[in-house]
């Protein structure tokens, strides 16, 4: 688990020049971080949350960057056998834009998704909202919060109680139960599948249309003014994202 205030990042990257620049802002911004350019070496590297994996105990990742086209394996497999022990966030770092792959990606348990070319100024950007989402679930954790506050937004669980500038919102009980998972997913991106799954039970295709209108009354509900505009991100052909206050200029 994170010690002080930046994580350790594991990198998987086997092209060299962007493995270089990574690291490099890595180093600038004073991250810790290992390397690996393959699957196997990730998962190994990964596996120090894995009590049935001893060999690898002295590594012990926050956050993995994830190239997909590795040489050996997949980066969606990679995905698919860490999530079986760990759940430290996975932001993939790909030259594959399709949104077929981004939502693959997503739904084996990835948690960002970052398209080559990308700029240092959005890995930064990513990495610190991935942070944030660390700190928060180890605060959340710690204190056994029944509060949920992000800026103005704030989610009483114990009541089912819902606040924008302490002024109180009354909503549809699934509306509430999709800003509930949201919040529990601070940070991340959940695809439309997902939310079905989650939210609907039983999910299935057709109910993103059901979906879309729901979010929609739940943004007006919560997103009055300009200054609360951007609690919930879409991600057009993927899914929703709940963003940190920090995140919203």
């Amino acid at each position: 688990m994170m010690k002080g205030n930046k994580p350790s990042v594991l990198v998987v990257e086997d092209d060299v020049p962007i493995r270089n620049l990574i690291t490099t802002t890595l180093e600038m911004e004073k991250y810790k971080f290992d390397t690996a350019e393959n699957g196997n070496q990730a998962i190994m590297l990964a596996a120090a949350n894995n009590p049935d994996i001893v060999e690898a105990s002295s590594h012990n990742p926050d956050i993995m960057l994830l190239d997909l086209g590795l040489p050996d394996i997949d980066g969606i497999e990679v995905i698919r056998k860490i999530r079986t022990w760990s759940v430290a966030p996975i932001i993939v770092i790909s030259a594959r834009s399709d949104e077929k792959d981004k939502v693959a990606a997503l739904d084996v348990g990835a948690d960002d998704y970052l398209t080559k070319p990308f700029s240092v100024t959005e890995l930064s950007a990513r990495l610190r909202a991935t942070t944030r989402r660390i700190q928060y679930i180890m605060h959340a954790d710690n204190t056994n919060e029944s509060v949920f506050k992000n800026g103005n937004l704030e989610i009483d669980y114990s009541a089912g109680v819902v606040k924008v500038s302490g002024e109180e919102v009354h909503l549809m009980p699934l509306e509430y139960s999709l800003l509930c998972l949201l919040a529990q997913n601070i940070g991340k991106v959940l695809t439309y599948r997902f939310i079905l799954e989650k939210v609907w039970q039983n999910g299935i295709t057709s109910d993103i249309s059901s979906l879309r209108v729901y979010m929609a009354s739940l943004r007006k509900k919560l997103e009055k003014d300009k200054e609360h505009s951007a609690y919930i991100q879409t991600h057009i052909g993927v899914g929703y994202r709940m963003v940190s206050a920090e995140d919203i200029s």
